[in-house]
């Protein structure tokens, strides 16, 4: 079967956050824990990989970045298989390997330099650079929201041209976000919601471990500043399920997402 994915590597010589510890990691996946899920560690190459849709373009474009508590990349299930359901939809997508573990700071940037870097090479990628969105999962959906609301730049020096192009996505999905705010609705210190940030999808379970708060204290900023938003709250379904099918009626999610993308996109 041939492949036709194509990864590009974030930055060139000049790689922001670099610590001198990076020398000693290579990048793997952990010991299988026989759940079906592929975790990527110790990443200090940042790249996207381009998932293109099928059929003539210019496509709308998403990038997907997986969670893992900032630690590991949940590689398939919230991030290669998240890019092919996007491709079914009619968008082309790019999966980010963002660094890790404990690197946040060099995580956003990454983010922030990805989506500018979709956008510099929207005409190569047969996408529309006005019409990038973003999702993100657990601490990828925080790495999603921090590019989408940042109370301040996201810094790094400027590599290239695309440097000047804006890293904030046309429309967000927050999946199980964590991050956000805490149990009084207060969001984190890191996000200003104002009418700027894009149109957001959320999703979360009542059960989840992580808080609901998460994704009730998003909206209800988003709600106040008259961003559309749509927020979609389960009983149940726990955290973590990605794309899998766990037996639970949340497990529909993407059917939901995939509309709403089409919505923002103008898909039809």
């Amino acid at each position: 079967m041939t492949d036709f994915t194509r990864t590009i590597e974030l930055w060139g010589d000049a790689v922001p956050f670099r610590t001198p510890e990076d020398a000693a990691l290579h990048e793997h996946f952990t010991e299988d824990k026989h759940d079906g899920i592929n975790r990527l560690t110790d990443v200090t190459k940042p790249s996207i990989t381009w998932f293109p849709a099928s059929g003539r373009g210019p496509h709308p474009a998403v990038l997907v970045c997986p969670g893992g508590g900032y630690s590991i990349l949940a590689w398939n299930h919230e991030g290669r298989d998240i890019c092919m359901m996007l491709n079914q939809s009619g968008f082309s997508a790019f999966l980010l390997k963002y660094r890790c573990p404990d690197r946040r700071a060099a995580a956003h940037a990454d983010a922030a330099r990805a989506m500018r870097l979709i956008r510099a090479h929207a005409e190569e990628f047969e996408i529309r650079a006005d019409r990038v969105g973003a999702i993100g999962f657990s601490a990828g959906a925080h790495l999603a929201a921090t590019i989408s609301a940042p109370a301040n730049e996201i810094p790094y020096p400027a590599a290239d041209a695309a440097d000047a192009l804006s890293y904030r996505p046309d429309f967000t999905a927050l999946i199980y976000p964590a991050y956000l705010a805490d149990d009084d609705l207060k969001l984190a210190p890191e996000f200003r919601v104002d009418s700027s940030v894009p149109p957001t999808f959320l999703l979360q379970a009542e059960n989840d471990g992580i808080r609901p708060e998460n994704a009730v204290a998003w909206f209800l900023a988003l709600r106040r500043n008259n961003v559309p938003a749509e927020l979609h709250i389960w009983p149940e379904g726990g955290h973590g399920y990605g794309i899998l099918r766990t037996g639970n009626p949340i497990a529909d999610w993407p059917v939901l997402a995939c509309a709403w993308f089409r919505r923002q996109a103008g898909i039809l």
